[in-house]
Protein backbone atom coordinates (compact mmCIF):
# COMPACT_ATOMS: atom_id res chain seq x y z
CA UNK A 1 0.00 0.00 0.00
CA UNK A 2 1.27 3.45 -0.62
CA UNK A 3 1.13 5.08 2.58
CA UNK A 4 2.38 3.36 4.10
CA UNK A 5 3.88 6.41 6.22
CA UNK A 6 5.34 9.79 4.88
CA UNK A 7 8.08 11.97 6.10
CA UNK A 8 7.52 15.61 7.76
CA UNK A 9 10.53 17.41 9.22
CA UNK A 10 11.27 14.55 11.05
CA UNK A 11 13.96 12.17 12.08
CA UNK A 12 12.98 8.18 11.28
CA UNK A 13 12.84 5.37 13.95
CA UNK A 14 12.05 2.22 13.07
CA UNK A 15 9.22 1.98 15.42
CA UNK A 16 6.03 3.19 14.25
CA UNK A 17 3.16 0.15 13.89
CA UNK A 18 3.46 0.13 10.12
CA UNK A 19 7.17 0.21 10.77
CA UNK A 20 8.13 3.83 10.85
CA UNK A 21 8.35 5.84 14.34
CA UNK A 22 8.44 9.50 13.34
CA UNK A 23 10.34 11.60 15.88
CA UNK A 24 9.13 14.95 15.03
CA UNK A 25 11.09 17.72 14.94
CA UNK A 26 8.66 20.65 13.60
CA UNK A 27 5.64 19.88 15.14
CA UNK A 28 5.35 20.84 18.83
CA UNK A 29 2.80 18.75 20.47
CA UNK A 30 -0.65 20.58 21.27
CA UNK A 31 -1.11 20.59 25.41
CA UNK A 32 -4.75 20.42 25.50
CA UNK A 33 -6.60 19.15 27.99
CA UNK A 34 -8.55 16.42 25.74
CA UNK A 35 -5.16 16.12 23.16
CA UNK A 36 -4.61 12.86 23.77
CA UNK A 37 -8.44 11.61 23.54
CA UNK A 38 -8.59 13.75 19.76
CA UNK A 39 -4.83 12.64 18.76
CA UNK A 40 -6.18 8.17 19.58
CA UNK A 41 -8.78 9.13 17.86
CA UNK A 42 -7.57 10.99 14.81
CA UNK A 43 -5.05 8.14 14.48
CA UNK A 44 -7.82 5.52 14.14
CA UNK A 45 -9.51 7.42 11.85
CA UNK A 46 -6.59 7.08 9.41
CA UNK A 47 -6.15 3.62 9.90
CA UNK A 48 -9.75 2.88 9.17
CA UNK A 49 -9.03 5.47 5.95
CA UNK A 50 -6.32 3.35 5.24
CA UNK A 51 -8.24 0.02 5.36
CA UNK A 52 -11.32 1.51 3.82
CA UNK A 53 -9.35 2.46 0.92
CA UNK A 54 -8.30 -1.05 0.44
CA UNK A 55 -11.21 -2.42 0.88
CA UNK A 56 -12.52 -0.45 -2.44
CA UNK A 57 -9.71 -1.57 -3.85
CA UNK A 58 -10.58 -4.93 -3.92
CA UNK A 59 -14.14 -4.65 -5.03
CA UNK A 60 -12.35 -2.63 -7.99
CA UNK A 61 -10.12 -5.16 -8.86
CA UNK A 62 -13.25 -6.95 -10.77
CA UNK A 63 -13.39 -4.06 -13.32
CA UNK A 64 -9.16 -3.33 -14.00
CA UNK A 65 -7.79 -5.95 -11.94
CA UNK A 66 -6.04 -5.30 -8.86
CA UNK A 67 -2.56 -4.27 -10.90
CA UNK A 68 -4.56 -1.43 -12.55
CA UNK A 69 -6.07 -0.45 -9.32
CA UNK A 70 -2.96 -0.20 -7.89
CA UNK A 71 -1.56 1.73 -10.74
CA UNK A 72 -4.40 3.98 -10.26
CA UNK A 73 -3.79 4.98 -7.21
CA UNK A 74 0.42 5.59 -7.15
CA UNK A 75 -0.95 7.71 -10.64
CA UNK A 76 -2.75 9.99 -8.44
CA UNK A 77 -1.69 10.10 -5.73
CA UNK A 78 1.83 11.33 -7.15
CA UNK A 79 -0.04 13.67 -9.15
CA UNK A 80 -1.52 15.18 -5.49
CA UNK A 81 1.68 14.66 -3.54
CA UNK A 82 3.47 16.45 -6.38
CA UNK A 83 0.97 19.52 -6.28
CA UNK A 84 1.57 19.66 -2.17
CA UNK A 85 5.44 19.07 -2.12
CA UNK A 86 6.91 20.78 -5.12
CA UNK A 87 10.06 19.00 -5.13
CA UNK A 88 11.23 21.08 -7.51
CA UNK A 89 11.64 24.05 -4.86
CA UNK A 90 13.66 21.76 -2.79
CA UNK A 91 17.75 21.14 -3.04
CA UNK A 92 18.68 16.98 -3.23
CA UNK A 93 21.80 16.04 -3.48
CA UNK A 94 22.17 13.02 -6.09
CA UNK A 95 22.48 10.67 -3.12
CA UNK A 96 19.11 11.64 -1.81
CA UNK A 97 18.08 11.48 -5.29
CA UNK A 98 18.94 7.94 -5.43
CA UNK A 99 17.70 7.09 -2.18
CA UNK A 100 14.31 8.38 -3.26
CA UNK A 101 13.67 6.89 -6.48
CA UNK A 102 14.93 3.52 -4.67
CA UNK A 103 11.65 4.88 -2.40
CA UNK A 104 9.62 5.05 -5.39
CA UNK A 105 10.34 1.43 -6.28
CA UNK A 106 10.06 -0.07 -2.82
CA UNK A 107 6.43 2.01 -2.51
CA UNK A 108 5.57 0.30 -6.11
CA UNK A 109 6.54 -3.07 -5.32
CA UNK A 110 4.74 -2.64 -2.19
CA UNK A 111 1.41 -1.06 -3.88
CA UNK A 112 0.94 -3.84 -6.51
CA UNK A 113 1.89 -6.61 -4.39
CA UNK A 114 -0.17 -6.04 -1.69
CA UNK A 115 -3.47 -5.58 -4.24
CA UNK A 116 -2.23 -8.76 -5.97
CA UNK A 117 -2.35 -10.63 -2.17
CA UNK A 118 -5.95 -9.36 -1.42
CA UNK A 119 -7.53 -11.22 -4.39
CA UNK A 120 -6.95 -14.17 -2.78
CA UNK A 121 -6.24 -13.50 1.19
CA UNK A 122 -8.65 -12.17 3.67
CA UNK A 123 -7.65 -7.85 3.91
CA UNK A 124 -6.37 -8.89 7.93
CA UNK A 125 -4.25 -11.33 6.55
CA UNK A 126 -2.53 -9.45 4.36
CA UNK A 127 -2.06 -6.51 6.20
CA UNK A 128 -0.20 -8.95 8.91
CA UNK A 129 1.53 -10.93 7.14
CA UNK A 130 2.90 -7.79 5.15
CA UNK A 131 3.31 -5.83 8.62
CA UNK A 132 6.29 -8.48 9.27
CA UNK A 133 8.25 -6.43 6.78
CA UNK A 134 8.27 -2.99 9.40
CA UNK A 135 8.44 -5.70 12.04
CA UNK A 136 11.35 -7.36 11.00
CA UNK A 137 13.48 -4.38 10.57
CA UNK A 138 12.21 -2.97 14.12
CA UNK A 139 12.86 -6.90 15.68
CA UNK A 140 16.60 -7.02 14.24
CA UNK A 141 17.08 -3.35 14.99
CA UNK A 142 16.38 -3.85 18.54
CA UNK A 143 18.80 -4.53 21.54
CA UNK A 144 18.43 -7.71 23.74
CA UNK A 145 15.73 -9.37 24.02
CA UNK A 146 13.68 -7.31 21.98
CA UNK A 147 14.39 -9.91 19.31
CA UNK A 148 12.65 -12.41 20.71
CA UNK A 149 9.81 -10.78 19.70
CA UNK A 150 10.35 -12.36 16.15
CA UNK A 151 9.28 -15.36 17.93
CA UNK A 152 5.98 -14.32 18.72
CA UNK A 153 5.65 -12.70 15.27
CA UNK A 154 6.64 -15.68 13.45
CA UNK A 155 3.86 -17.69 15.71
CA UNK A 156 1.26 -15.54 14.33
CA UNK A 157 2.30 -16.04 10.96
CA UNK A 158 1.42 -19.92 11.94
CA UNK A 159 -2.27 -19.21 12.83
CA UNK A 160 -2.15 -17.06 9.57
CA UNK A 161 -1.11 -19.09 6.64
CA UNK A 162 -2.24 -22.61 8.88
CA UNK A 163 0.07 -24.58 6.88
CA UNK A 164 -0.81 -27.79 8.57
CA UNK A 165 -4.28 -27.78 6.45
CA UNK A 166 -3.16 -25.69 3.14
CA UNK A 167 -6.70 -22.99 3.66
CA UNK A 168 -4.19 -20.18 2.58
CA UNK A 169 -3.49 -19.71 -0.89
CA UNK A 170 0.51 -19.80 -1.58
CA UNK A 171 0.27 -17.46 -4.27
CA UNK A 172 -1.53 -14.90 -1.97
CA UNK A 173 1.01 -15.69 0.74
CA UNK A 174 3.98 -15.07 -1.97
CA UNK A 175 2.99 -11.57 -3.06
CA UNK A 176 2.33 -10.70 0.94
CA UNK A 177 4.99 -11.37 2.08
CA UNK A 178 7.23 -9.86 -1.37
CA UNK A 179 5.14 -6.62 -0.17
CA UNK A 180 6.50 -7.05 3.24
CA UNK A 181 10.31 -7.38 1.72
CA UNK A 182 9.57 -4.12 -0.11
CA UNK A 183 8.11 -2.45 3.47
CA UNK A 184 11.11 -3.15 4.69
CA UNK A 185 12.83 -1.89 2.56
CA UNK A 186 11.16 1.29 2.19
CA UNK A 187 11.34 1.58 5.69
CA UNK A 188 14.77 1.42 5.70
CA UNK A 189 15.44 3.87 2.98
CA UNK A 190 12.95 6.32 4.84
CA UNK A 191 15.37 6.46 7.73
CA UNK A 192 18.22 7.93 5.53
CA UNK A 193 16.03 9.64 3.42
CA UNK A 194 13.90 11.43 6.61
CA UNK A 195 17.29 12.12 7.98
CA UNK A 196 18.57 14.06 4.46
CA UNK A 197 15.33 15.62 3.52
CA UNK A 198 13.24 18.32 4.81
CA UNK A 199 9.15 18.17 4.77
CA UNK A 200 7.85 15.78 2.53
CA UNK A 201 10.55 16.67 -0.13
CA UNK A 202 11.32 12.69 -0.43
CA UNK A 203 7.70 11.86 -0.95
CA UNK A 204 7.69 14.09 -3.70
CA UNK A 205 10.16 12.60 -5.39
CA UNK A 206 9.31 9.02 -4.77
CA UNK A 207 5.79 9.05 -5.51
CA UNK A 208 6.16 9.68 -8.74
CA UNK A 209 9.17 7.42 -9.35
CA UNK A 210 6.44 4.83 -7.75
CA UNK A 211 4.03 5.64 -10.65
CA UNK A 212 6.53 5.10 -13.39
CA UNK A 213 7.70 2.13 -12.30
CA UNK A 214 4.08 0.91 -12.37
CA UNK A 215 3.22 2.20 -15.62
CA UNK A 216 6.50 0.53 -16.96
CA UNK A 217 5.09 -2.40 -15.11
CA UNK A 218 1.08 -3.16 -15.61
CA UNK A 219 0.21 0.10 -17.56
CA UNK A 220 0.16 -1.27 -21.25
CA UNK A 221 -2.34 -3.49 -20.51
CA UNK A 222 -4.29 -1.29 -17.98
CA UNK A 223 -4.53 2.34 -19.11
CA UNK A 224 -6.53 1.06 -22.33
CA UNK A 225 -9.51 -0.46 -19.49
CA UNK A 226 -9.52 2.99 -17.82
CA UNK A 227 -12.87 5.13 -18.93
CA UNK A 228 -13.68 8.56 -17.11
CA UNK A 229 -15.84 6.89 -14.39
CA UNK A 230 -12.61 4.81 -13.25
CA UNK A 231 -10.55 7.89 -13.54
CA UNK A 232 -12.81 10.19 -11.17
CA UNK A 233 -13.10 7.05 -8.85
CA UNK A 234 -9.57 6.60 -8.56
CA UNK A 235 -8.85 10.01 -7.84
CA UNK A 236 -11.43 9.93 -4.80
CA UNK A 237 -9.49 6.83 -3.44
CA UNK A 238 -6.01 8.82 -3.66
CA UNK A 239 -7.79 11.19 -1.17
CA UNK A 240 -9.09 8.29 0.74
CA UNK A 241 -5.44 6.87 0.58
CA UNK A 242 -2.97 8.33 1.16
CA UNK A 243 -3.59 11.87 1.24
CA UNK A 244 -6.46 11.76 4.12
CA UNK A 245 -4.60 9.50 6.00
CA UNK A 246 -1.56 11.34 5.88
CA UNK A 247 -3.40 14.69 7.54
CA UNK A 248 -4.66 12.71 9.67
CA UNK A 249 -1.39 11.36 11.22
CA UNK A 250 -0.29 14.38 11.44
CA UNK A 251 -1.96 15.81 13.47
CA UNK A 252 -2.18 12.90 15.53
CA UNK A 253 1.54 13.38 16.13
CA UNK A 254 0.86 16.64 16.89
CA UNK A 255 -1.32 15.60 20.53
CA UNK A 256 0.80 12.14 21.09
CA UNK A 257 3.87 11.10 21.64
CA UNK A 258 5.67 8.92 19.34
CA UNK A 259 5.59 5.99 21.33
CA UNK A 260 1.92 6.02 21.66
CA UNK A 261 1.13 6.64 18.01
CA UNK A 262 3.77 3.79 17.23
CA UNK A 263 1.74 1.54 19.66
CA UNK A 264 -1.52 2.26 18.35
CA UNK A 265 -0.76 2.02 14.57
CA UNK A 266 0.47 -1.90 16.09
CA UNK A 267 -3.35 -2.21 15.82
CA UNK A 268 -4.27 -2.15 12.13
CA UNK A 269 -3.66 -5.98 11.64
CA UNK A 270 -7.11 -5.65 13.27
CA UNK A 271 -8.98 -3.12 11.95
CA UNK A 272 -8.27 -4.40 8.56
CA UNK A 273 -9.94 -7.76 9.62
CA UNK A 274 -12.99 -5.59 10.96
CA UNK A 275 -12.99 -3.51 7.70
CA UNK A 276 -12.43 -6.93 5.78
CA UNK A 277 -15.53 -8.30 7.84
CA UNK A 278 -18.13 -5.86 7.61
CA UNK A 279 -17.37 -4.45 3.52
CA UNK A 280 -15.80 -7.90 2.41
CA UNK A 281 -17.61 -10.38 4.50
CA UNK A 282 -14.58 -11.87 5.11
CA UNK A 283 -15.16 -14.36 7.84
CA UNK A 284 -11.69 -15.05 9.94
CA UNK A 285 -10.87 -18.08 11.13
CA UNK A 286 -10.03 -18.77 14.69
CA UNK A 287 -6.52 -19.35 14.09
CA UNK A 288 -6.09 -16.28 11.84
CA UNK A 289 -7.59 -14.15 14.65
CA UNK A 290 -5.02 -15.90 17.27
CA UNK A 291 -2.05 -14.80 14.24
CA UNK A 292 -3.32 -11.38 13.83
CA UNK A 293 -3.59 -10.57 17.76
CA UNK A 294 0.03 -12.59 17.94
CA UNK A 295 1.47 -10.35 15.13
CA UNK A 296 -0.27 -7.23 17.02
CA UNK A 297 1.33 -7.85 20.32
CA UNK A 298 4.91 -8.28 18.66
CA UNK A 299 4.64 -5.13 17.35
CA UNK A 300 3.61 -3.54 20.67
CA UNK A 301 6.65 -5.37 21.77
CA UNK A 302 9.00 -4.33 19.13
CA UNK A 303 7.73 -0.81 19.18
CA UNK A 304 8.72 -0.51 22.77
CA UNK A 305 12.58 -1.81 22.37
CA UNK A 306 13.60 -1.09 19.05
CA UNK A 307 14.15 2.73 19.15
CA UNK A 308 17.28 4.43 16.91
CA UNK A 309 19.72 5.34 19.26
CA UNK A 310 19.11 9.39 18.13
CA UNK A 311 19.96 11.23 21.21
CA UNK A 312 23.36 10.55 21.50
CA UNK A 313 23.52 11.57 17.43
CA UNK A 314 21.18 15.01 18.26
CA UNK A 315 24.12 15.94 21.46
CA UNK A 316 26.86 15.69 18.61
CA UNK A 317 25.27 17.52 15.92
CA UNK A 318 24.26 20.41 18.93
CA UNK A 319 28.00 20.21 20.31
CA UNK A 320 29.21 20.43 16.59
CA UNK A 321 26.64 23.71 16.20
CA UNK A 322 28.37 25.22 19.37
CA UNK A 323 32.02 24.61 18.26
CA UNK A 324 31.11 26.41 14.90
CA UNK A 325 29.39 29.66 16.26
CA UNK A 326 31.89 29.76 19.46
CA UNK A 327 28.89 28.94 21.81
CA UNK A 328 29.78 26.94 24.79
CA UNK A 329 27.77 24.61 24.85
Amino acid sequence: MIYERYIVNSRVDVNEGHGVNLRIMSIAPTSTKNSAGIGSLMAFAAMGCVQLGLAVSATMAGSIGPEGVGWLRLAWAAVIILAIARPWKQRFSKATLGICALLGVATAGMTLGFMMAIQTLPLGTASALEFLGPLAVAVFQGRGAGRWWAVVAFAGVLGLTEPWNGTADLTGVLFALGAAVCWAVYVLLTQRAGDAVDGIGALGISMPVAAIVATLVVGPATIAQIDLRTLLVGFGLALLLPVIPFSLEILSLQRLTTAAFGTLMCLEPAIAMLVGFLILHQVPRTAAMIGIALVIVAGIGATRTGARKTDALEDHVIEQESVGTGVAS
